[in-house]
């Protein structure tokens, strides 16, 4: 049987969503549930973890995208820096890669924005008795999308390629050779399908795996 995680009292949550309005909604409809207190509101992904150590949330509610930090990246901290808080991932992008992503982060859930707040906080009580919950949809779409083919290296260097960066610029940035970066591009491009590295970088975003 799964490990239960409900707390004595009220579920103390930690929200990370770096559109104001959103994160007010969220966390005014959270309030309303008599079981539930949002304790802390962050918009940047690098305090998660400060704050998270700071007030002890039973449930760190996270979205992917954000300044400072990813909230991909910030889950698997809290994993290992606060392992009393559950991680339930909340964005706009149901991307097969991102929730491969999430699961290998220690997330104990997954969910798209689009659902109602009741179905939200019945996640966070599930995700509380030690479940694991899941978009149905984009749980299918992940078993029939394969896992990320880019290595670590390649997606590195592609996310080094925004903004118009030269390969001496990537060079540069990760302290590689202009020929190993070539190297690197070349394959990502060849894995992903594309014409270019920023063709490749665009289908490596689409797919969740950067």
């Amino acid at each position: 049987m799964p490990q239960d995680h409900r707390p004595a009292k009220s579920v103390r949550v930690l929200l990370a969503e770096d559109q104001g309005m959103m994160r007010g909604a969220l966390a005014l409809l959270l309030g309303l549930e008599e079981d539930l207190e949002v304790v802390a509101q962050v918009a940047a992904g690098d305090v998660i973890v400060d704050k998270a150590l700071e007030c002890r949330p039973d449930i760190a509610l996270l979205d992917i995208e954000l300044p400072g930090r990813s909230g991909l990246d910030a889950a698997a901290e809290l994993r290992d820096q606060v392992p009393d808080c559950r991680v339930l991932i909340l964005t706009t992008f149901g991307r097969p890669g991102y929730l491969r992503r999430a699961m290998e982060a220690g997330a104990a859930g997954f969910l798209v924005k689009d659902g109602p707040v009741e179905d939200l906080a019945e996640s966070i009580r599930k995700v509380l008795r030690g479940e694991t919950v899941i978009d149905p949809a984009l749980a299918a779409a992940a078993l029939s999308a394969g896992p990320n083919p880019l290595t670590s290296r390649e997606a590195d260097v592609l996310r080094a390629s925004a903004d118009g960066a030269t390969v001496s610029d990537v060079a540069g940035k990760l302290h590689l050779s202009e020929s190993t970066v070539r190297n690197y591009l070349s394959s990502a491009i060849g894995k992903t399908s594309t014409r270019n590295r920023m063709e490749a970088l665009r289908e490596a975003r689409q797919q969740g795996w950067l």
